[in-house]
């Protein structure tokens, strides 16, 4: 067992935040796994969405810091989906389920990937209030496997790991990122086969984002300066896509750095958050104090 696995505030997240089930689709087997922490009366949350290896659970340090500061935080696993379609329409259906019009996302890898293509398939009537991508791309091609991804489906679950562990750097790490690997291993371990190959499908197979259908999205772009499995040109790649992003760099962190520098991670998750705190996508409860500046707000624009 990890580190992280045995530590008391994994313990601690595991013992005071129920995991929910959830189906929205007709196939009863496609479930939604989903944590939340935070006020139910905020109805713009910050949603994470995981990378291929990850489970629900690797947002638990985001889920406890920024729930402990106000926010709603939900953190969801996708069920087994094969195709983007699949995807996108599910998440929707969830979000309708969960009774929320527009969240914020922040996304890790695949997780921004599918953050920006809900955020495309949603452009028309919004449904996404902003994006943080973390170590993110926007174009499949990138790995290289866009021929061999329909066969995924039927691939031992041992190859379809070793895939996926190519991109994980171990050697002469830092503690905090060795840990963070080692724990990503244990949730990739945890994965069956059909779960896994239907992520490395949604990863590789022949897809990319269209920018221009979210120019009206607020994005941050976070990622690192140490090793990690983007490379720099993916990195300067993203930059090109969206120019008006705002940039979160994080000195060190590796591939997982929502796991090994979850607080600076969540510090920028709350810089980014906080211009939507005295508007109607506000992702975190109002103090009383705030809530009487808005009000007096709405007045004086009734007024004028």
């Amino acid at each position: 067992m990890s580190d992280i696995s045995k530590s008391q505030e994994y313990m601690s997240f595991r013992s005071t935040i129920p995991q929910r089930k959830v189906v929205v689709d007709d196939d009863n087997t496609k479930e939604w796994t989903l944590y939340e922490a935070g006020p139910k009366t905020v109805k713009s949350p910050l949603v994470c969405f995981p990378p291929a290896s990850g489970t629900a659970d690797v947002y638990f340090r985001q889920i406890l810091g920024l729930s402990a500061l106000g926010y709603r935080v939900m953190a969801v696993e996708y069920p087994m989906y094969w195709t983007m379609k699949e995807f996108v329409e599910g998440f929707r259906k969830l979000m309708d389920h969960l009774g929320l019009d527009r969240v914020h996302i922040f996304g890790a890898s695949l997780g921004g990937f599918l953050a920006q293509k809900f955020a495309e398939y949603t452009s028309r009537s919004p449904r996404v209030g902003s994006l943080v991508l973390c170590n993110s791309f926007y174009d499949t091609s990138i790995f290289q496997q866009t021929s061999s991804a329909p066969t995924f489906w039927m691939m031992p679950a041992v190859v379809l790991k070793k895939m996926v562990m190519g991109s994980f750097h171990k050697a002469e790490t830092e503690a905090d990122i060795a840990d963070s690997i080692d724990f990503m291993v244990e949730r990739l371990d945890s994965m069956g086969q059909q779960a896994l190959a239907s992520r490395l499908t949604l990863n590789c197979m022949n897809c990319y984002v269209e920018p221009q259908k979210l120019r009206d999205v607020d994005v941050t772009l976070m990622d690192v300066f140490d090793e990690c499995a983007l490379s720099v040109n993916v990195r300067e790649e993203m930059c090109k896509c969206y120019p008006d992003a705002k940039r979160a760099h994080l000195k060190s962190g590796g591939n997982f750095p929502y796991l090994s520098r979850s607080m600076e991670v969540n510090v920028f998750l709350q810089i980014h958050l906080r211009k939507y705190d005295l508007s109607s996508l506000r992702a975190r409860e109002l103090t009383e104090e705030e809530m009487s500046m808005l009000a007096e707000s709405d007045a004086s624009k009734d007024e004028s």
